[in-house]
């Protein structure tokens, strides 16, 4: 278990995620006679560097982590702005599916629906991260959690993400292997969603989150879901078919996937894709 000790506020916002960024040059001189000259030539201004928006559908689970990746794409792309959607991935693939404009895909497994729209192809998406379940816990351990068994205790306090996202259907697949779990009770599942409560803000005992989600998270401290138990999400990025900015869109997912950016993924807690 690791800790970062601090406040109650960002236990908040943590939960609120669950449920559910010339110089001018005169040119002149005198002249020690008058004398005839040509009018002054003209001179080309310097070419302007073509502006270009690049829009990227992306998992909310990456909007820090995309958001430090850009800003030092676009500075490296002069007159190039990267701008983002970030939301649930499924909410994204309904909107890609219903043709909302976009250069780049990146979700949390997430991909298969958009293929099926038409406007990714089928061998295109490449593995670029992957992300695991966590047990969140406030640093003063209101609900007494030590051990994952305690999650199922009465009375207890739980948030978990809605089914339809990624992360809270992970969450219910580890519930159902851990009820199949010797070492669990076979009643797991059902004690541990009867602790589910929408309860107030920074109420809560304990969450299910994304180990990338508690990466520079004050105030609250992880349980580790071990491996035989946990979930691996991976998460994919691919060019639309239909880019407006296709050759910057393909230089952008290859600067995710360079050294650097997988370097920068890593430290908002990402695990390593598959892709090259």
């Amino acid at each position: 278990m690791y800790a970062r000790l601090l406040s109650h506020k960002k236990w908040s916002l943590l939960l609120i995620f669950l449920l559910l960024s010339a110089a001018l040059v005169a040119c002149g001189g005198t002249a020690e006679a008058p004398t005839t000259t040509g009018a002054p030539m003209a001179t080309e201004p310097p070419e302007a560097e073509p502006e270009t928006t690049l829009t990227v559908f992306a998992a909310a689970s990456l909007t820090d982590a995309f958001t430090e990746i850009a800003a030092a794409f676009d500075s490296d792309n002069p007159g190039v702005t990267t701008v983002f959607n970030f939301a649930g991935s499924n909410q994204l693939a309904t909107q890609i599916n219903e043709g909302a404009p976009a250069d780049v895909f990146a979700s949390a497994n997430q991909m298969d629906a958009a293929v099926e729209s038409g406007r990714i192809d089928a061998d295109a998406p490449t593995v670029f991260v992957t992300n695991r379940l966590v047990v969140v816990i406030p640093a003063d351990n209101p609900g007494d959690i030590q051990t994952l068994q305690d999650l199922a205790n009465p009375g207890t306090l739980i948030v978990l993400a809605a089914a339809e996202v990624p992360v809270g259907k992970y969450s219910l697949e580890f519930l159902d292997k851990a009820s199949a779990d010797p070492a669990f009770s076979e009643t797991f599942r059902e004690d541990v969603l009867a602790n589910v409560n929408k309860v107030s803000l920074g109420e809560a005992d304990a969450g299910i989150v994304y180990t990338s989600d508690l990466v520079g998270v004050e105030g609250v401290s992880g349980l580790e879901i071990p491996d035989e138990l946990n979930l691996v999400a991976e998460y994919p990025i691919a060019i639309l078919n239909d880019s407006a900015n296709s050759e910057m869109a393909a230089a952008f997912v290859e600067f995710v996937l360079s050294d650097g950016g997988r370097a920068l993924l890593a430290e908002y807690g990402f695990g390593p894709g598959t892709g090259q």
